[in-house]
């Protein structure tokens, strides 16, 4: 990376408006609901919640909208890659039937939110493109566009689009959607706090006891009282529906700089190959003559090879294909990809009341939370829901169908938690400033920061969730999980979950 203006700074986080930041849950509480995370999946849970007449209460362990959400590409659109022919095939017609309606009316019931309360969102209409470049694989796009059309998508198949660069082949869907993800979630806090809801911030949940009601223990010492618990983390932070072993994180790389307007390719695009790449603009600010590039890929496990080298590859990419492009922002975001395609949205787990999770949603949160909000508020209230068996977390039949990708996620997570314990480790002194690294001891391994001043920080370098050993992102100079993708910074903090808890600080 050549320019630093904004590096690991997200754009939708530097452009919105802060506000006043929400208190700590500090007493005692009770409500109908309480919302566990305060991305995409949580808010607009508790903001369907809130409408329904429901007393909601929503606990963020850092800052509403500042997450994963706060870090997204924001596409809003439901042709996902090369989704429908797949699901055509494990899932049946009916199957990706379902999965195409509740995600296009996920898009419309956005729309009608955005209208309705006036939210300053830039929110707009684009075609979605899932495009390849290398002849040999034009019959898989020309597949997803039949499978996406005959789930009752506007889909066709196109050779021509407005990328700067020929294409093999693409699926295109027109009218869905991109907007500025943190103004509109930012808007939907405030209305859930017009119609009673509570929102706390810097809030971190730590245990849940079930029950009738359930019972939350949270940071701040506080308890929280209520009849149902959903839990909306991005990754859930509670083990016991064995979730982790369902879920692939995956972290991938975000560029984006202004670029002159006649440069706009009018669309949003997405190639899963080579890497994958996925492009669109936004507007910027009141600059009318260049638009905002946003240009995603490099993805790879969290803790793993050299972020450095992928973002060079990123941005290399760019200029050559956006000549005119001035990068100024550089950022990473993470998903959670489930092992048998379709997220998990519905009761936590097998023997569940009044406990509820949105996970899963495979680089395609923002349809797919906006998806849960809806699909969990009609679970809680009683309410029907046509989709509810596709999403269900407790589905048997295709976690066995899919058991190949299950059992290559389990072998992935054993080989870091054996063989990252085998690896060699450097010494100490030979960490330059700005580098960190898990070193042997006496004490055992460590996860050792050298700051820019030269002082050293020492971690243990047990992730505090299930026990792997971190790495070191010297990119975004944070500690890395790679079996479940929880996130330190270099003091030991947690930044990403399921940890919820810090990595014990140690002498060097």
């Amino acid at each position: 990376m050549t320019e630093k203006q904004h590096s690991g700074d997200s754009y939708w986080l530097n452009t919105a408006p802060g506000g006043e930041r929400r208190p700590a849950l500090s007493d005692p509480l009770e409500v109908d609901v309480a919302v566990i995370g305060g991305g995409i999946a949580g808010l607009c849970t508790a903001w369907e919640l809130a409408r329904a007449g429901r007393s909601v209460a929503v606990l963020e362990a850092g800052r509403l909208a500042a997450g994963v959400t706060g870090h997204t590409t924001a596409k809003v659109t439901a042709l996902h890659s090369l989704v429908y022919d797949k699901l055509r095939r494990t899932r049946g017609s009916e199957g990706a039937r379902l999965y195409a309606r509740s995600q296009a009316e996920a898009i419309e019931r956005t729309a009608g939110v955005v209208e309705e309360l006036g939210v300053d969102c830039e929110w707009e209409r684009r075609s979605s493109y899932t495009y390849v470049t290398d002849a040999d694989r034009v019959d898989e796009v020309r597949a997803e566009a039949r499978a996406a059309r005959e789930a009752g998508l506007p889909a066709s198949f196109v050779t021509e689009t407005g990328l700067p660069f020929p294409v093999a082949g693409a699926v295109e869907v027109p009218e869905q959607a991109q907007f500025h993800p943190r103004n509109y979630l930012l808007a939907l806090a405030d209305d859930i706090e017009a119609h009673g809801g509570r929102l706390y911030e810097d809030t971190t949940v730590l245990g849940l006891e079930e029950g009738e009601p359930c019972r939350l223990s949270t940071s701040t010492g506080a308890f929280v009282t209520a009849r149902d618990v959903v839990v909306a983390t991005h990754y859930p932070v509670f083990d016991r529906a064995l979730l982790f072993t369902r879920l692939s994180p995956r972290r991938e790389l975000v560029v984006a700089g202004p670029v002159p307007a006649e440069l706009d390719p009018e669309g949003m695009y997405i190639t899963p190959y080579g890497g994958s790449r996925s492009v669109r603009t936004a507007p910027y600010g009141d600059d009318a003559s260049r638009r905002l590039l946003v240009v995603t890929g490099e993805h790879f496990t969290p803790g793993t090879g050299d972020t450095r080298a992928r973002f060079d590859r990123l941005a290399q990419w760019t200029r050559r294909h956006f000549p005119g492009v001035e990068l100024t922002y550089f950022w990473a975001t993470q998903d959670n990809d489930p092992t048998d395609t379709v997220p998990l949205v519905g009761p936590l787990h097998q023997g569940a009341r009044h406990s509820y999770v949105a996970t899963g949603f495979g680089g395609w949160g923002m349809s797919g939370g906006m998806m849960a909000g809806r699909l969990l508020t009609a679970l809680i209230t009683g309410g029907e829901c046509a989709w509810a068996g596709l999403y269900d977390p407790r589905r048997v039949a295709s976690a066995v169908r899919e058991a190949p990708a299950f059992l290559k996620h389990q072998a992935q997570v054993a080989k870091h938690f054996v063989g990252d314990r085998l690896r060699p480790t450097p010494p100490v002194e030979a960490l330059p400033p700005g580098e960190g690294a898990v070193v042997r001891t006496e004490g055992g391994r460590l996860a050792v920061y050298r700051d820019d001043e030269g002082t050293l920080h020492a971690l243990s370098a047990r992730c505090t969730h299930m026990g792997c050993l971190v790495d070191f992102n010297a990119a975004e100079r944070a500690w890395e999980c790679p079996c479940h993708g929880s996130r330190f910074d270099t003091e030991g903090n947690v930044v990403q979950g399921p940890a919820t808890k810090p990595l014990e600080r140690r002498d060097i």
